[in-house]
C-alpha cells in the first residue's frame, strides 16, 4: 500500500524526492501520513479536493482484502 501510494504522489508533484509515507495504526485503523514538499501540496490535493479524494478511494479498493480500515493523511 505505501508503495502505491508513493507511486501516485511522486507521479503528481515537482519534488518527488520529497514524497514521503508514514504508517501508523491507531484506533481508526492503519493511517498513511503522505508529506510532500510544501510547494506540492495544491498538486496532491487538488481543485475542490479532487485529487486527493481520488488518491484516497483508489488506496481504500486496494485495501478491500484487509480487514483494517486504511486512511491517507495529506501534510506538508
Amino acid at each position: 500500500m505505501e508503495e502505491l501510494i508513493l507511486v501516485m504522489a511522486r507521479a503528481l508533484v515537482d519534488h518527488p524526492e520529497d514524497v514521503r509515507v508514514e504508517i501508523k495504526e491507531d484506533d481508526r485503523g492503519i493511517v498513511y501520513a503522505l508529506s510532500v514538499h510544501r510547494e506540492d501540496v495544491g498538486k496532491v490535493i487538488g481543485k475542490q479536493g479532487r485529487i486527493a479524494k481520488a488518491l484516497r478511494t483508489v488506496v481504500a479498493s486496494a485495501a478491500v482484502k484487509s480487514d483494517k480500515r486504511v486512511i491517507v493523511d495529506i501534510i506538508s
